[in-house]
């Protein structure tokens, strides 16, 4: 069984809810992660609600009352020069943070940065669909055969199996140094203006929720 992510329209950019793009929310006090490499702001790309297991919340339903949110950020300062594919290169943040108490995170701060550097311009909602295909490339076909809607408004999946493109790249806990346990997996989307930039590839987002670490690559 897998389940799927797809393009729902036009989402809320302020809302706690799984969506690609809009705004980030974070607990108040938290800085806009920056790239360690050009030292500019990051940009955020979505965000997810996970449960207290650190897996992803795949439809509504009554929150958990130790859910998480995880956060996406990648550099676009320079497409191709930091290396924002690498999850452990600090040109990419993944923030796993506690679901209550968020707010909109401020700006950074003495940088005139163009909105474009820091979102994507544009909110998608993401919807769930659980499909009995165990395999993503074999749900992926099957959603878009049953619903008639092209494969691009599949934005990824929650949980499961990570579907590389390349090499096995699950990263390990810097804290606990297991295995760290795939919570998301993602496509760039159907409008490429607004689009994750993934070098048209698929990206992952890793947690340890009892660490409270989480990471983010992605390959082409």
């Amino acid at each position: 069984m897998t389940t799927l992510i797809t393009y729902a329209g036009q989402g809320a950019p302020g809302a706690a809810v799984t969506r690609i793009g809009g705004v980030p929310l974070a607990v108040p006090g938290t800085a806009w992660p920056t790239c360690a490499d050009c030292a500019g702001p990051l940009k955020f790309l979505a965000q997810f609600l996970l449960d207290e297991s650190g897996s992803a919340l795949a439809g509504g339903g009554r929150r958990p009352a130790h859910a998480h949110v995880l956060a996406l950020f990648a550099c676009q300062n320079r497409p191709g020069t930091c290396q924002d594919w690498n999850a452990s290169s600090g040109a990419n943040a993944a923030l796993l943070l506690p679901a209550r108490g968020l707010r909109r995170m401020a700006r950074p701060r003495g940088r005139a940065v163009d909105s474009e550097k820091l979102l994507l311009g544009a909110t998608h909602a993401a919807e769930p669909h659980t499909a009995d295909e165990a395999g993503y490339e074999g749900a992926c076909a099957a959603w878009a055969a049953r619903t008639g809607r092209p494969r691009n408004h599949v934005l990824g999946q929650l949980g499961g199996t990570p579907a590389w493109l390349q090499y096995d790249q699950t990263p390990a806990c810097p804290t606990c140094v297991e295995p760290m346990r795939l919570a998301v997996q993602l496509q760039e989307g159907p409008d490429p203006l607004t689009a994750m930039n993934f070098g048209t590839g698929r990206a992952y987002a890793f947690t340890c929720a009892p660490c409270g670490e989480a990471a983010f690559l992605w390959q082409c």
